[in-house]
């Protein structure tokens, strides 16, 4: 029998760690997301909260090499069965939707069931709401109890099942004016916005590769808002529907399609698109591996380069700017930023071409 939570009016809660240590079954003295598995029961402790999960968001790129190794010529049928049992495997393994391939995880939408004593509600949250978890599913405990569906073009996967988050770890209430899908898409990237808005100034050159993408069109929208009249926004994509995405959401000057992992390629077209000059800030957002040397190539001395993707290998990145004795500024990319729900979900509010283009990318309830 399934273990079942412990109601309200349970007294037996025991104490947790704010950082989830508690549930790290192997290795020892790891913290979650390092964890190779987790306890994944619902039993919560006193400052834990459980959330019956309806939707798993996938990281990009972990979906990705996921979908990859589906048979050669798999049907899209095929591909989602594939998808459904490389993802339950996983977490079954594992406790939580951790790639071991990529790292990387993801996040999902769910309702608040229960809270422990110690647990905090954010933003006045209560059981019954619907909420995005804005912690990685590789440091989540997670229960997969069925699939019901694999979304091949959302990077998305309907699910019944549990999740258990710490008292350290945000979460968002789904406002009432974003559909749950859309919500789940942009909260899943929402460090992108308020880390870009740091990173950009005015006059600024921005290069933003893989702009087609959620996160790159999102980017795109900021660093626009940003370099002002004086700056410039070159947007690289790679397939014609994100290239087209990219020329429809209007943000960038420049709209180049190319090949990320093609270094030389793309610096030379970038360096055509820009008088000769390279970018002051680069963004990648490219989901798949191989792109960190066309970031670092595009990118002038003494400039940044933003890694949010987590195909990133940031040993090939740190090596790489080495190798070619590029002294650039390199930057992981961070998920979290004080306040990034809010300013994300409000940029979608304020930018209705950008927000329209999303719902067409993520349509659902």
């Amino acid at each position: 029998m399934p273990d079942k939570p412990r109601g309200p009016e349970s007294l037996a809660f025991q104490p947790g760690c704010p950082y989830g240590i508690h549930r790290v079954i192997e290795p020892e003295g790891v913290l979650p997301q390092a964890a190779w598995k987790l306890d994944n029961s619902p039993v919560i402790r006193d400052n834990e909260i459980l959330i019956d999960v309806g939707t798993l968001n996938i990281d990009a790129a972990s979906f990705k090499q996921i979908v990859s190794t589906a048979k050669p010529g798999a049907s899209p049928a095929e591909k989602r069965e594939h998808v459904a049992r490389t993802v339950s495997d996983i977490v079954s393994r594992r406790g939580k939707m951790h790639n071991p391939v990529t790292g990387s995880g993801g996040m999902l939408l769910g309702r608040l069931r229960q809270f422990g004593p110690k647990a905090p509600r954010r933003g006045g949250a209560k059981e019954g709401d619907f909420v995005a978890t804005l912690v990685s599913l590789s440091l989540t405990p997670l229960r997969i109890d069925k699939i019901k569906e694999v979304h091949l073009d959302k990077d998305q996967v309907d699910i019944e099942g549990t999740a258990v988050v710490f008292e350290s770890g945000p979460y968002a209430v789904i406002p009432p004016d974003f559909r749950k899908t859309l919500a789940l898409a942009l909260l899943d990237v929402a460090g992108a916005p308020a880390q870009v808005a740091r990173l950009v100034g005015k006059g600024d050159t921005v290069l933003v590769l893989g702009a087609g993408g959620k996160s790159g069109l999102i980017s795109s929208a900021v660093a626009r808002e940003k370099v002002g009249p004086e700056g410039k926004v070159i947007a690289v994509a790679h397939s014609k529907a994100s290239t087209e995405r990219a020329m429809k959401l209007g943000a960038a000057d420049v709209v180049l399609s190319a090949d990320a992992k093609d270094a030389i390629s793309t610096m030379v077209a970038v360096l055509k698109a820009n008088g000769g000059r390279k970018a002051d800030v680069t963004i990648n957002c490219v989901s798949v591996p191989g792109t960190e040397m066309a970031s670092i190539l595009c990118t002038q001395s003494r400039g940044k380069v933003y890694f949010f993707s987590m195909a990133t290998s940031f040993t090939a990145a740190a090596l790489g700017a080495e190798g070619v004795g590029a002294d650039v500024e390199l930057i992981i990319g961070n998920g979290y930023a004080e306040d990034h729900a809010e300013i994300a979900l409000e940029l979608l509010r304020q930018n209705q071409k950008l927000r329209a283009i999303l719902e067409d990318m993520f349509p659902g309830e």
